[in-house]
C-alpha cells in the first residue's frame, strides 16, 4: 500500500514546492512509482515538473469538483519522471465551488482511495495558507513533512503549525502524525542557523531530518527551465541533498515496518 505525504508549511517561501518536486523526482530515481498532487493555484510544482499549467486539460479542479478519477487527469509525461496532478488558477474555484459539498474536506481522500496501492509514494503541494485544499491534503494524508528555514520566525511559525495539525487530526483525520521536519536553505556558517537547527533537534528529536537543504543556486534555478534540479545538474549539492533525503525516508519506513512486523509477531 502507498503512503500518502502532504508537504505543508503556512509560512511561504520555505521551499515547500522545491520539496515536492525534487523529493518525487529523488524518488521516481529509486525505482519508486510517484504521484505529485499540485494543490497550489499557483501551479509552481506544474511548471517545475515541465508541464504547461495553462495548457492542461485536467486539474486538481477536476479531481476534486468533478469527482473524475485520478487515472483520467493525471499527467503521465513530466521532466521528473513521476506522475502528476496539475494545478492552476481553477483550483481556486475549486475551493469556492467545494463549500457546496457535503464532507467537502474528505473529497481528496476518497478520490485518491482508487490508487493508493499502485503508488509507492503519493506527495501533496499544499498551498501555503490553512484553507479547504489543505485541509484536504491533511485529510488524505498519512503523514506530513515540514519544511522549513532554520530562523527564528520559522520556528515560532512551527509551533502554531504543530498545534494546527493536532486539531486538525482531532477532526479529520486521527491517524495524521509528522513524517518529518526538514531544514531547508540552511547555511552552516550562519550562527542564528545553527541555533535553531539544535533548538528543533531538541525538541523534536528524530522527527528532524538528518538529510539538510543547503541553499544551493541549481535548486533556485532548475523551476525555470522546468526540471527538478537532479535533471538540471545532478551534481549540485542541492539534487545530492534531495536524494539523500528520499534514501532517509525510505529507509524509516523499512524499519517502521520491520518494527510493526515484529509487533504483530509478538502478539
Amino acid at each position: 500500500m502507498g503512503k500518502i505525504i502532504a508537504i505543508t508549511n503556512q509560512k511561504g517561501g520555505v521551499g515547500k514546492t522545491t520539496t515536492c518536486v525534487n523529493l518525487a523526482a529523488s524518488m521516481s530515481a529509486t525505482k519508486r512509482k510517484v504521484l505529485l498532487i499540485d494543490l497550489d493555484p499557483q501551479g509552481n510544482a506544474t511548471m517545475g515538473s515541465g508541464v504547461d499549467k495553462y495548457s492542461v486539460e485536467y486539474s486538481a479542479y477536476d479531481l476534486l469538483v468533478d469527482e473524475k478519477p485520478v487515472k483520467e487527469v493525471v499527467v503521465t509525461e513530466t521532466s521528473g519522471k513521476y506522475h502528476l496532478i496539475a494545478a492552476n488558477q481553477d483550483v481556486t474555484a475549486a475551493e469556492i465551488k467545494l463549500m457546496e459539498f457535503f464532507a467537502r474536506e474528505l473529497r481528496l481522500k476518497n478520490a485518491l482511495a482508487a490508487v493508493k496501492d499502485y503508488y509507492d509514494y503519493i506527495f501533496i503541494d499544499c498551498p501555503p495558507s490553512l484553507n479547504l485544499l489543505t485541509i484536504n491534503a491533511m485529510a488524505a494524508a498519512d503523514s506530513i513533512i515540514v519544511p522549513m528555514q532554520c530562523e527564528y520566525y520559522a520556528l515560532e511559525g512551527l509551533t502554531a503549525l504543530m498545534d494546527t495539525i493536532s486539531k486538525l487530526a482531532a477532526a479529520v483525520n486521527p491517524n495524521l502524525k509528522i513524517e518529518g521536519i526538514l531544514r531547508t536553505m540552511y547555511d552552516p556558517r550562519n550562527r542564528l542557523a545553527s541555533d535553531v537547527s539544535e533548538q528543533l533537534k531538541q525538541h523534536f528529536g528524530d522527527k528532524v531530518y538528518r538529510t539538510v537543504i543547503p541553499r544551493n543556486v541549481r535548486l533556485a534555478e532548475a523551476p525555470s527551465f522546468g526540471a527538478p534540479a537532479m535533471y538540471y545538474d545532478k551534481s549540485s549539492s542541492g539534487a545530492k541533498a534531495y536524494l539523500a533525503l528520499a534514501g532517509e525516508i525510505i529507509r524509516r519506513q523499512e524499519l517502521a515496518n520491520e518494527q510493526s512486523e515484529q509487533t504483530k509477531e509478538q502478539a
